[in-house]
């Protein structure tokens, strides 16, 4: 799909465009988001209620937005039997393109470690067997997150580490299982992500995703800054550009490598 401006061609591959935070202006963010060279989005589900939600919003901008199908970790107590018949139905619509947001995440704990790791072996069964790649998260779990990935991996298609934030130890295990990294506004974090600047070179190209994870994750570093804290897919360029800084090369070769690399990865059109 070509873009509608003159900017490098990007499309971010994780956006929260259900959120409540978009509900006064999603269209508008949509257009901005066209108009700053992010021609296509994918919208993250992250529970029964945001996969549903995600999905009619695909509907809606049929080659432009698509969407995940998933449970988050923070959710995996949700994932009983009848939402997950409901989610094997959901997953195999053609606006998904992968599934998840699936991992763990023993930062807040919000279901039991336990049921996490149900839940995430639950979900990679249902890629492998739809033949569609993972969308995943991992927070303060690498090592039960990685050992359960080990497990799966022959079977499945694909995946990417959505929002990596990790070490260059963990960035080696990840690139080993053969995953994507998917490189949000954290790495334009002076508190927490200058660490991500040395090791965006050490990701190859065709492992190189971008996205904002918008509303979340507002490059604490854009100017001006915008009048509220939320973060939006127009912004995307200015990550790319910070990334593109930190592995020494154009941005246009930047969005130009991400870009193929996420349509091979999620069969984007």
């Amino acid at each position: 799909m070509p873009s509608c401006s003159s900017s490098p061609e990007l499309i971010d591959i994780g956006v929260n465009l259900g959120h409540d935070a978009f509900d006064p202006d999603r269209e508008a963010v949509i257009e901005r988001a066209v108009s700053a060279g992010v021609t296509q989005m994918i919208v993250t589900g992250s529970s029964g209620a945001s996969t549903r939600t995600a999905l009619a919003l695909a509907r809606t901008a049929p080659g432009r937005l698509f969407a995940t199908a998933g449970v988050h970790p923070h959710h995996a107590s949700e994932l009983g039997d009848e939402l997950f018949a409901e989610l094997t139905e959901l997953a195999q619509a053609p606006e998904c393109v992968a599934i998840g947001e699936c991992g763990l995440d023993y930062f807040r704990d919000f279901s039991p470690r336990a049921t996490q790791r149900r839940a995430f072996h639950r979900q990679l069964e249902l890629a492998a067997s739809i033949g569609k790649p993972v969308f995943l998260h991992q927070r303060d779990a690498h090592e039960d997150f990685t050992a359960i990935l080990r497990e799966h991996r022959a079977q499945l298609a694909a995946g990417v580490a959505h929002c990596f934030t990790g070490s260059q130890e963990q960035l080696t295990a990840y690139l080993d299982l053969g995953l994507a990294i998917g490189i949000t506004g954290w790495i334009c974090d002076e508190r927490r992500g200058m660490h991500l600047l040395g090791l965006v070179p050490l990701i190859p190209p065709q492992r190189l995703l971008l996205e904002t994870d918008a509303p979340y994750l507002l490059p604490r570093d854009l100017r001006p800054r915008p009048p509220s804290r939320r973060n939006e897919p127009a912004f995307l360029p200015h990550v790319a550009s910070v990334v593109a800084r930190a592995r020494a090369q154009p941005l246009a070769a930047l969005a130009a490598s991400a870009t193929a690399a996420t349509r091979q990865l999620f069969g984007l059109p």
